[in-house]
């Protein structure tokens, strides 16, 4: 029979009990007194009764311990014929651990609390979100933690678990699993415990735990030529939906989720009140994301047009052969991916077309509030925060509108002049003055006057705008929408 002692050097209690022939002796960190001693008993009494039951796995109660190798090699000639335990390891468990888990305070365990916090909560969250938490606590946290009480789980065992998670696969072929989804997961788990330590009185040990740090993705939104091509190439029945896409800067779930009962032809507004998450129907992302998109000209024809395809037999202005919405699952992988690839562009996601939104707009001097609230931001600062560097490339805004002012202010001398090196060809035309200057230097130093070739000449001119009149018109139709709404709108309104 097992029993529970305590060491004499620094007081601290171990189990000490005899399976499969061998003496077993787990510490634990543990101080001598009457509650610890009740608490490892009762762990002893369970550890005994499995032992009887032929139930017991000692890698289940201490998978640090340094006995383990020798005890499994004892179990698997004992249980050849059962069948292989299956389990999370967690490195250095300790005997305290798994004696905390039998703790006297009433608490639940975190699997009957978790289920209760998702129950609460379900006429809260999205449909989406719901799926999300279920998957999470069914596939990662329910197997960790289930059975351990929600009180007894410890900072350690959080960190331990999120290398666990780090090590874990990840969606394709030889990854891990992102730092993304490890920080999703990691959430679960502090929502569930900050509520639990909220109602039953303990801290939380969810506490200083940094989040897992994501690394940048750069947007690569396309060109107005790629853009260009994409309407003019792609498949004939995509053109509409292509050509709102680009420039309304919907995201993807909104365009599927869009009905003909939210576009306004007269006002020319799209509404936006659905989307399609997952293919479900569920309300926009965010409380900003309810808002009305102003058509181009090109969006309401385009709209118009669509409304001869799918007006009189589907609620959704871009619908299947069905009359139900399109997927995006469907939309990348039998139109978007295979579009690219013919037309030998770079292939990336289909969110892109709403950063080319975002980008073209910038491109053309829109208001940044009017771009961010059409984009249904709350604020402005996705739009410096992402887009910024795109936008001196797009508008040659790099830094001579700071020059105009100083010399607008302060005098044409405070702004450095341009120097622009003329080439000039044989029949070109030079000042007087220069070619005699020049003849007069080359006489000096005894070169014939006949070979004076003035072959570049500096023109200085001052920093400050060229006449809008003497600007090249632009060719490109949409490049044309752009520069047409500006004039009409200056404060981007």
């Amino acid at each position: 029979m097992g029993s529970v002692r305590a060491r004499k050097d620094n007081g601290q209690l171990f189990l000490d009990f005899r399976y499969l022939g061998e003496r077993c002796r787990e510490r634990s960190v543990l101080s001598d007194s009457k509650q610890n001693r009740y608490k490892l008993e009762h762990l002893m009494n369970q550890i005994e009764s499995e032992i009887k039951a032929g139930q017991f796995r000692y890698r289940n109660y201490f998978p640090g311990s340094s006995l383990l190798e020798k005890i499994e090699a004892l179990e698997t000639q004992q249980y050849q014929s059962a069948s292989p335990m299956v389990s999370i390891p967690m490195a250095n468990q300790s005997v305290r651990q798994a004696v905390e888990n039998i703790s006297s305070a009433g608490h639940p365990t975190f699997a009957e609390f978790a289920e209760k916090f998702v129950a609460e909560n379900e006429s809260l969250w999205k449909r989406s979100n719901i799926r999300t938490k279920r998957d999470i606590l069914e596939k990662w946290l329910i197997p960790q933690f289930g059975k351990r009480v929600i009180s007894s789980i410890t900072k350690q065992d959080l960190l331990e678990f999120r290398s666990v998670l780090a090590k874990a696969p990840g969606k394709k072929p030889g990854t891990t699993m992102s730092a993304s989804r490890i920080n999703h997961v990691m959430t679960s788990v502090k929502q569930v415990l900050d509520e639990a330590a909220d109602r039953f009185n303990f801290t939380t040990p969810y506490q200083n735990i940094k989040r897992m740090r994501i690394k940048k993705t750069d947007v690569t939104p396309f060109t107005i030529e790629e853009v260009e091509m994409i309407i003019k190439y792609c498949r004939e029945d995509f053109r509409d939906y292509f050509t709102v896409k680009f420039f309304t800067g919907m995201r993807p779930g909104e365009i599927h989720g869009l009905k003909w009962k939210y576009i306004d032809f007269e006002k020319r507004l799209i509404t936006i009140r659905e989307t399609i998450v997952d293919d479900y129907e569920e309300t926009p992302k965010t409380a900003d994301s309810n808002r009305d998109i102003q058509m181009a000209p090109q969006v309401c024809e385009a709209l118009k047009t669509q409304w001869e395809v799918t007006g009189k037999r589907s609620p959704y202005v871009f619908a299947n052969g069905n009359g139900g919405p399109l997927t995006n699952r469907n939309m990348s992988n039998r139109v978007w991916y295979p579009m690219l690839r013919s037309l030998g562009l770079k292939l990336r996601t289909p969110y892109q077309t709403r950063h080319t939104f975002a980008t073209l707009m910038l491109a053309a001097g829109e208001s940044p509030e009017w771009i961010a609230f059409q984009m249904g931001h709350s604020s402005t600062e996705m739009l410096f925060k992402v887009y910024s560097r795109y936008v001196p490339n797009l508008t040659r805004r790099d830094g001579s509108a700071f020059e105009r002012m100083l010399a607008a202010n302060l005098g044409p001398g405070a702004a450095p002049s341009v120097v622009t090196h003329v080439v000039h060809s044989p029949a070109a035309v030079v000042p007087k003055k220069a070619v005699l200057a020049k003849a007069q230097a080359d006489n000096s130093s005894n070169v014939p006057a006949s070979e004076v070739t003035p072959a570049v000449t500096p023109v200085i001119t001052p920093a400050v705008d060229v006449n809008p009149a003497s600007k090249p018109g632009i060719q490109n139709p949409w490049l044309q929408m752009f520069e047409s709404y500006q004039s009409n709108n200056p404060q981007g309104e």
